[in-house]
């Protein structure tokens, strides 16, 4: 038997994955459209611009961002292709792999930021209304 309580659980749960879908989608159509970039590909780029150390390692970056190891590699592949970043070994883990922004990565960013943001800003705020 599902209690009240439950019921208004299961309510908010739905309405945050409405929201995310909502602003996901969004997001992902204005950032290809403006900037060729997927949702995926600008968030690598905005983790590693974030983190202003260099390199990150994808192990790390896979759990910040919430992608899997697969499909974060497909999306540093195609950013890599692009020639946004750059992967190698990491230096105190010859086993690990890092991840590093270039500077075409750096101004691609920069162009993209404020579609995210805005995007961001307008989808959010109509999911409130």
């Amino acid at each position: 038997m599902t209690t009240r309580s439950e019921v208004a659980l299961v309510g908010e749960w739905r309405t945050l994955l409405d929201r995310h879908a909502a602003v996901s989608c969004a997001l992902e159509r204005e950032l290809h459209e403006r900037h060729g970039l997927g949702l995926s590909e600008f968030e690598v780029l905005d983790r590693l611009v974030d983190a202003n150390c260099g390199s990150y390692r994808m192990h790390d970056l896979a759990k910040d961002i919430h992608l899997s190891q697969s499909a974060l590699s497909r999306a540093v592949a195609r950013l890599e292709k692009d020639g946004l970043v750059t992967r190698g070994a990491c230096e105190d883990d010859r086993r690990g792999v890092s991840v590093c922004l270039t500077g075409k990565g750096a101004r691609t960013h920069d162009e993209a930021l404020p579609t995210h943001r805005e995007v961001l800003r307008a989808t959010w705020d109509a999911a409130d209304r």
